[in-house]
């Protein structure tokens, strides 16, 4: 089911199906968020959940037992349930089934709320754990935006511009999607920025960095400086991620809670990188805010 959102002059629109928010458009009727294409990708805004990434043989260990998984976990397609609506605002929620108790052995609540705000559109996750053993998770987002924005823009008119210089290396994937054991390839050396390539992601796929000074990036056109503008404080991985060999129109921004298991990794939940760990009824919120940059 579809719902459409308004504030002031944006629109917005929420899919119970994956719990998205799968358009945002300004007054001048400029559509930000990819609105999926098979012939690219099918994707718009998927939530990752309870995984973020790709397993190793699609398979990992909560504790004796082994579960299978695909990636980025079940709540991207998944139909959540409409628990709040205003005009500007919607809460959806996920709980566990049978079917989801077998991929992933934990009694869990996920709501998620999307507001539009005067300049944009704020995702607000909260997992509660209502089971009585403690729960680890991992969480992310996967926001598409049109790329180029604009009628005779081209994609490698763009940068992605960090708030302060950085100095990180991209985290390196094979070619099955899992991460190559801490091995990294410089990135940004004391800069703020680098700027968009589809050679860039045809040779590494995913640009995946951690543990940066900054909490917010923009795509940003170098030009006009128009675009979106994304803040993802309490994220610990920022994620960029086009689909290579197709000349895409699109970027996706992707803070992350979490990520895809190691070559080298054991196998084991709650050995990954940021994973969240609840105690029976606790529960955790992250947000993310994106704002059009005029």
């Amino acid at each position: 089911m579809r719902m459409e959102l308004k504030h002031g002059a944006l629109l917005g629109a929420v899919d119970t199906h994956g719990g998205e928010l799968v358009s945002l458009r300004d007054g001048a009727g400029m559509e930000y968020i990819w609105q999926g294409d098979p012939a690219f990708w099918a994707g718009r805004n998927p939530l990752l959940f309870p995984i973020v990434g790709n397993l190793k043989n699609g398979q990992v260990a909560f504790g004796d037992r082994v579960c299978t998984m695909n990636r980025h976990g079940f709540a991207r397609t998944s139909e959540f349930a409409v628990t709040g609506q205003t005009d500007d605002r919607v809460v959806l929620e996920l709980t566990d089934t049978p079917d989801t108790l077998e991929r992933y052995p934990y009694p869990f609540r996920l709501r998620v709320e999307h507001t539009l705000t005067d300049t944009g559109f704020s995702t607000m996750f909260t997992v509660t754990n209502t089971g009585t053993v403690p729960m680890p998770f991992c969480i992310g987002a996967h926001t598409a935006f049109n790329c180029p924005l604009r009628a005779g823009e081209r994609f490698e008119d763009y940068d992605i511009v960090f708030d302060r210089p950085e100095h990180a290396g991209t985290m390196l994937l094979t070619p099955d999607g899992l991460l190559r054991d801490g091995a990294t390839e410089p990135l940004l050396e004391g800069t703020d920025r680098f700027p968009l390539d589809r050679a860039l992601f045809a040779r590494l796929d995913t640009v995946i960095l951690q543990d940066l000074t900054s909490a917010g990036v923009s795509l940003r056109n170098r030009v006009t400086g128009s675009g979106v503008h994304m803040d993802f404080p309490g994220f610990p991985m920022i994620a960029f991620w086009t689909k290579s060999g197709a000349e895409s129109p699109f970027i996706c921004l992707e803070p992350w809670h979490g990520c895809a298991a190691a070559v080298g990794e054991r196998g084991q939940f709650s050995d990954k990188p940021h994973v969240i760990t609840l105690a029976p009824g606790e529960e955790k919120s992250l947000r993310y805010t994106v704002s059009i940059l005029a």
